[in-house]
């Protein structure tokens, strides 16, 4: 039977289609190493490690001081300062989600709202107003659930971007230092001896497989770490999102 000529022009346009589709993924998956987002993606999980332990560090402290002071009036004070600090840096994480990744985060409510000209400043109505926001505010509280996000995400973060890094160095570094005879070179064993995993390199050939190697692991290692950024910024955009009806 004579094959409609409609059903070949839609399985033709398919196969264009699912060409197209294959070579704009290659393209972007081999180009991960020349794209400057990816670096930014890069510094953005770097950023991640030192900044989720200031801000866990800083509320465990101010929250344990606070409550420790509880009792006399100082204690108050340090306890509204830490949530306005765990607010501030909510916004801070927001504005790095936009500007390194691209991914649009709301800024809490309580710093979208705040003006000095309202009174947070002075003692009087609103002040007592400006702290009953920070306190009330549902996204006050989502602050605090992302700094301890953070903390953990930050860990999991340099120990990505670390193996990714170390393995590629490791491995790209094969023909420049396969026969290093001081035995100096990471993963020599042996004086004179490079090795990758039980394998020892013993010739440039050799070498150049394992740099080739080292390659693939970079490619793929970038994009996966672009993959983790990503998703570490719609989880923060997604966390400063609740309680704000969006």
């Amino acid at each position: 039977a004579a094959t409609p000529v409609g059903a070949g022009a839609m399985s033709t346009a398919d196969s264009i289609v699912t060409t197209d589709t294959l070579h704009r993924f290659g393209r972007r998956f081999l180009g991960a190493p020349v794209r400057s987002r990816t670096y930014r993606h890069l510094l953005y999980l770097l950023l991640a490690f030192p900044l989720g332990i200031v801000y866990f560090v800083g509320f465990v402290t101010g929250t344990a001081v606070g409550l420790g002071l509880l009792v006399t009036w100082v204690g108050l004070p340090i306890l509204l300062l830490t949530l306005s600090a765990a607010a501030a840096a909510a916004g801070i994480e927001a504005r790095l989600a936009t500007r390194l990744v691209g991914v649009d985060a709301a800024v809490p409510a309580f710093l979208r709202e705040f003006d000095v000209d309202d009174g947070l400043a002075v003692p009087g109505d609103g002040f007592v107003d400006a702290v009953r926001r920070l306190v009330t505010t549902p996204s006050t509280w989502t602050a605090v659930v992302l700094l301890i996000y953070k903390f953990v995400f930050g860990l999991v973060a340099f120990v990505a971007v670390t193996t990714v890094g170390s393995i590629s160095a490791a491995l790209l570094a094969a023909p420049v230092v396969y026969d290093d005879p001081a035995g100096i070179a990471a993963g020599a064993a042996t004086a004179g001896q490079y090795r990758v995993g039980s394998w020892t390199v013993g010739s440039l050939p050799e070498a150049l497989a394992v740099a080739a190697g080292g390659v693939v692991v970079l490619v793929v290692g970038l994009n996966l770490l672009s993959g983790l950024a990503r998703f570490h910024a719609r989880s923060v955009a997604g966390i400063l999102r609740v309680g704000t009806g969006n």
